[in-house]
């Protein structure tokens, strides 16, 4: 989830952030009672998202769940101070007794680089330096460390997490960011937010490439694809998901010069070649069966909360999506 706040179709009023962030801590209780693998929030600093920071939502959460393991979806490592995530991150961790996780990516959205003082023409170049001291940091409890655009630092760091934190590279569709996180072994996640999933197969093709030739284990490679997706007891779902969804990529559209989203370009995207995860259950169910024998996927990250969907309508999403599609999944890639 992003935290998206929705929007009463009648006032245009926004939902008020406090019972956006009581609500998503329930959701996310729930998603761990109906038995899903992992939960990730994003981080964003506009008005349309409540949340900022998402360790503090992560936090939250661990004292609420068991066994689901919480992570960031995405961390903006560019804009933020790797130390202070590795240590935030190695909280959330002993609090929720070794189950947290970081995804860091470098921010489709940029509010983030002028609100705390970066320049976006180094924004590869700050990724790059500070994804190099976060995973310096999640090795070593006492680094020397110095770089060309982050302070020097010399020795420990506290707290540790109870392991070496598990950290996923997010990829939006850039061969660069494929290559480096191969040529680093860590896992990989892409969004897939619109066109044929099968444009995306040559990313994972070169990733498994690049993995092998650095000399990392391939039964230790781990992929991910991160995919907009509702799931409801029958087709309906599709109508009454339509209405936020579409207002939703109306907006942010909008900000990036897009077209009008349609209603055909939804079902389109419904469809199979699309990249859509919206409808009952075995709708659900077959499309993400289709996209892991295609890529291979070790995790699918179904992303809910786009545009702000009513809370009894999410939660009815979660349940269905634990205790009906991800067994499903299991039980068919189990099965081959």
């Amino acid at each position: 989830m992003f935290g998206d706040l929705g929007i009463d179709p009648v006032t245009g009023q926004r939902q008020a952030s406090q019972q956006r962030i009581k609500d998503l801590i329930e959701e996310i209780k729930l998603a761990d009672e109906v038995g899903l693998d992992a939960f990730g929030i994003g981080e964003h600093h506009r008005a349309d998202y409540v949340v900022s920071n998402p360790e503090i939502i992560l936090a939250a959460a661990a004292t609420v769940t068991k066994h689901i393991k919480l992570g960031s979806a995405v961390t903006v490592l560019s804009s933020a101070d790797p130390v202070r995530v590795y240590q935030n991150f190695a909280t959330v961790d002993l609090l929720s007794e070794g189950r947290a996780e970081i995804t860091a990516g470098r921010g489709s959205f940029i509010e983030s680089f002028p609100l705390f003082g970066y320049d976006t023409r180094n924004y590869n170049e700050l990724f790059e330096e500070k994804l190099g001291l976060l995973l310096k940091l999640n090795e070593e409890e006492t680094i020397n460390w110095k770089g060309k655009l982050h302070p020097a630092i010399k020795g420990q760091v506290m707290p540790r997490a109870q392991r070496q934190l598990p950290v996923w590279i997010a990829v939006g569709g850039t061969p660069e960011s494929v290559e480096r996180a191969a040529r680093l072994g860590l896992p990989m996640v892409i969004a897939l937010i619109g066109g044929d999933p099968k444009n995306f197969a040559p990313y994972f093709d070169f990733y498994r490439r690049v993995y092998t030739e650095n000399g990392h284990d391939p039964a230790r490679m781990q992929l991910g694809l991160h995919s907009h997706c509702f799931v409801g007891e029958d087709d309906s779902v599709a109508d009454t998901y339509f209405s936020v969804y579409s207002e939703q990529m109306r907006r942010i559209g909008a900000e990036r010069g897009w077209p009008s989203y349609s209603r055909a370009q939804y079902d389109a995207s419904r469809a199979k070649g699309g990249s859509l995860f919206v409808g009952d259950v075995q709708a659900v169910t077959d499309k993400i069966l289709e996209v892991q024998e295609l890529f291979g996927l070790t995790r699918f990250m179904a992303h809910v909360d786009v545009g702000g969907p009513p809370h009894k309508e999410l939660m009815k999403a979660i349940e269905l999506f634990g205790t009906k599609v991800a067994p499903a999944v299991r039980k068919a890639v189990g099965n081959k």
